[in-house]
């Protein structure tokens, strides 16, 4: 008997599902990052006045993901800040640039109102306050 089948023809033969390839790492990155990895990602901004992340001085309050889209509330160290438009620029560029990430809503909020009891305890003691 001659059989001109080949062997993917063959293995598929036997009525099985059909085999789903592996995720790739393109899909990996195409899933929305955890609150955890976008705080990480907003240690790159910086207040350029005091030259310290945002994170560590407490101008993030919350982070929230859904799906693709990614809820920041935070706040400026004063509301006449000269840096605000800089700093709230760059989180939106840095979070939006995450793989993942559809949709960036920034939330500047005054309650509570930021105080240097805010910043990180480690930071704060570097900083003698």
């Amino acid at each position: 008997m001659n059989d001109d089948r080949t062997n993917d023809e063959t293995s598929s033969a036997g009525g099985g599902a059909p085999l789903q390839a592996a995720p790739t790492p393109a899909d990996a990155a195409t899933t929305a990052p955890t609150a955890d990895q976008v705080k990480l990602a907003l240690r790159k901004v910086k207040d350029p006045e005091l030259n310290l992340n945002i994170i560590d001085l407490g101008l993030v309050y919350d982070v929230v993901v859904e799906g693709s889209e990614v809820q920041i509330d935070m706040t400026l160290t004063s509301p006449g800040c000269p840096a605000g438009p800089e700093i709230m620029g760059d989180v939106e560029r840095v979070v939006q640039a995450m793989p993942g990430v559809d949709k960036v809503m920034l939330n500047l909020v005054w309650s509570p109102f930021w105080t240097p009891e805010l910043i990180e305890p480690r930071v704060r003691a570097y900083m003698g306050l």
